[in-house]
């Protein structure tokens, strides 16, 4: 019989911790805080703590939220239940087949194959390496409990034993001069760390994976509820921790391999930044080994998003027109999407994913803080929750449009005109002023509500 007051050992919160970790970090989460260096050069140090923010504070305080809340729908159903369906299908398809998945086969790709192959034909390689990936990630998608029992005692550890040489050996090596902050980190280099930090996805992956720890948590026969919320907050602690570290040592990376190699902040990548400092410091033989690790690991990531997408879709839409839609066949369609968007590149994927993590981004924000204070005082006055969100969500939509058309060489002048109104809108933090309005509109409602 499962005990009410047990709690996790020593041992089993580890475990937790290292689960935790394994959830959040991909082979994304090793190609941007390098970036982040290489860009930033000489001022990394605040452009890193702006990155760590968002990249690793922000989603731990979801996981939580989401774990106080009982899960994503119900936490996003104190707007209102469409918008709860609404925004689930967001992150799922940003998660999923319109960004990650695709970002799987072109930073294993970049990492790789790209350096080994002339310029002239990288597009035909690119196209059949992508052709390969997704038809072993559907194929390992059919079994996918096999695959992870494999890959995940073994690629966690793998990863940060690669991270921890890339560091040493940078460590070794020295920086020299540090390159001088260049594309976007030319300035307001925090904001800026706080921005690129979206790109990680975490915070909305973690919207979906605090339910998933917590409900670990109790498969460890932790039946006591405020105690299952403290074991979740053990588990975020020590991988925010691990995080915290990990990017802090892979920003240095990049700023390492940005004064070996400089980079092309409007067509470079992570992956670039990585590829330019193994092919000096190991080698080719040094290349080709990290390429290895990023296959197996987006191989991996790749499977499971797959896996979870079309559960997802399956479950909220097991019939489109009339039709019954199976499981496998939701596979197909996102493998066959995800295998059209890749050969997009890594570069384009990513420049077209900002805006739309940009719009994402400030609701959930908005969702994780509000169900943080629930007791406190959101729960008093549950109209903020939708007065907020809505008028955070007019703003960031727009800011999208403007940033998506932008992104295609086109331009709106006059809703860009509109959004510079705002207070910080020239950080790409406009979106405060509308959560501090909101806030205080959706207050007067409750209040006006409660005299009815």
């Amino acid at each position: 019989m499962p005990n009410p007051l047990a709690r996790l050992t020593a041992r089993q919160r580890l475990l937790m911790t290292f689960t935790f970790f394994s959830m959040f970090f991909g082979a994304g989460n090793l190609i941007f805080p390098p970036f982040v260096g290489a860009q930033a050069g000489a001022a990394t140090f605040p452009a890193a703590i702006g990155f760590i923010v968002s990249a690793v504070g922000l989603p731990i305080l979801g996981v939580l939220a989401v774990t106080f809340a009982g899960g994503f729908d119900k936490l996003a159903g104190r707007v209102s239940p469409g918008f709860a369906l609404l925004l689930g299908l967001a992150i799922i398809l940003t998660i999923g087949p319109c960004f990650a998945i695709p970002r799987t086969a072109t930073t294993s790709f970049e990492m790789m194959v790209a350096p080994f192959v002339p310029d002239g034909s990288a597009w035909l390689a690119q196209l059949v390496y992508s052709l390969v990936f997704f038809a072993l990630a559907f194929l390992f998608a059919q079994h996918p409990e096999k695959l992870s029992k494999v890959l995940g005692r073994f690629m966690g550890p793998l990863l940060l034993t690669l991270i921890a040489v890339l560091f040493v050996a940078c460590l070794v090596h020295g920086i020299g001069t540090a390159p001088v902050p260049a594309g976007n980190y030319r300035s307001n280099q925090m904001a800026r760390g706080f921005l690129d930090g979206y790109q990680t996805m975490d915070l909305l992956a973690a919207l979906y994976f605090g339910i998933v720890i917590s409900a670990n948590v109790r498969a460890l026969r932790v039946e006591d509820e405020p105690q299952v919320q403290r074991e979740t907050a053990f588990a975020g602690l020590g991988t925010g921790v691990l995080l915290v570290l990990i990017y802090g040592a892979l920003s240095y990376v990049g700023v390492v391999s940005g004064s070996i190699a400089a980079i092309d902040p409007e067509h470079d990548t992570g992956a670039t930044v990585l590829t330019n400092l193994t092919s000096s410091v190991f080698g080719a033989e040094g290349t080709a080994f990290l390429g290895v690790v990023f296959v197996i690991a987006c191989l991996n990531v790749c499977t499971g998003l797959i896996c979870t997408c079309a559960t997802y879709f399956h479950t909220k839409f097991p019939t489109v027109a009339g039709r019954e839609v199976s499981y496998r066949a939701w596979q197909v369609a996102f493998t066959v999407f995800s295998f059209v968007v890749s050969n997009a590149g890594l570069s384009l994927i990513i420049k077209v994913s900002v805006p739309v993590l940009s719009a994402l981004y400030p609701m959930a924000i908005v969702l994780v803080l509000l169900a943080l204070t629930h007791h406190v005082f959101a729960a008093r006055f549950p109209r903020v929750y939708f007065w907020t969100v809505l008028l955070v969500g007019v703003v960031a939509f727009a800011g999208c449009v403007a940033s998506l058309v932008a992104v295609f060489g086109g331009s709106l002048p006059w809703l860009e005109s509109a959004l510079n109104l705002l207070p910080l809108q020239n950080k790409e933090l406009g979106w405060l002023t509308p959560a501090a309005i909101g806030m205080v509109i959706g207050v007067v409602d409750s209040l006006v509500r409660a005299r009815r």
